[in-house]
């Protein structure tokens, strides 16, 4: 368990047969549940792919693009649970820059072996949801086209959606799985709007939660940015 403060002022993760978690009202504490391991085929996926690049990390990155994934990762730092900036190490850095791009497993999104050299983690505008129509399983999302991964060869916007869910539910953290993808393109850059298939069947009336993440040609993978439409 991670804490922080005056008797758990700030707190996240487990100790004992307590959780301590937060939610819009604040922080709260609540007995542990044991989490259920399904091991779904996109679960199998993002493991390999974690196995994958550590061992590329060791056998086929040079001991300069090593280092240079090192200072990246010193330079840009993540939010550990509680929101504090952590580095989390070249190795880590390289792995979350690479999981997403086997994941969605396009051609268009090769591995990236070079650390990036801009030090940061690739903002975008976040996208609008449009509608989602549970007929076809399309959701229409709106995003700024002038944005610098529109017209970047190699990058992409990456979508991921949520089974159904209550109207009354405002927040999901997950799981998500993968739905599409709308790539960069420095011939004939996208133009918004653009339809996304979801993998999981909207029902007409409830919500499904999207998650969007940015990757930029030279590795960078941004922030997510999550959102919600009750389906048509």
């Amino acid at each position: 368990m991670l804490f922080d403060g005056v008797l758990l002022g700030r707190a996240s993760g487990s100790m004992g047969g307590v959780t301590a978690s937060h939610n819009r009202g604040g922080q709260y504490l609540r007995g542990r549940a044991v989490p259920t391991n399904p091991n779904t085929s996109f679960q199998q996926t993002v493991r390999s792919a974690m196995a994958q690049l550590s061992a590329r990390w060791v056998d086929t990155l040079t001991a300069v693009q090593r280092l240079a994934w090192d200072t990246y990762a010193a330079s840009v730092f993540l939010p550990n649970p509680l929101g504090d900036p952590v580095n989390v190490g070249g190795i880590g850095m390289y792995i979350r820059s690479n999981v997403p791009r086997i994941q969605f497993g396009i051609g268009a999104l090769p591995l990236v072996d070079d650390a990036p050299t801009v030090f940061d983690l690739g903002a975008f505008t976040a996208p609008g949801i449009t509608s989602i129509t549970a007929s076809t399983k399309v959701a229409v999302l709106t995003f700024t086209d002038t944005d610098d991964w529109v017209g970047e060869d190699e990058a992409a916007m990456l979508v991921w959606d949520s089974d159904s869910k209550n109207p009354s539910i405002n927040y999901f953290k997950g799981p998500y799985k993968p739905s599409g993808t709308l790539l960069g393109d420095s011939v004939t850059p996208l133009t918004s709007p653009q339809n996304v298939t979801l993998i999981h069947q909207p029902v007409a009336g409830n919500r499904t939660f999207l998650k969007v993440r940015v990757t930029r040609a030279d590795g960078r993978l941004s922030a997510i940015f999550r959102d919600y439409r009750n389906a048509i």
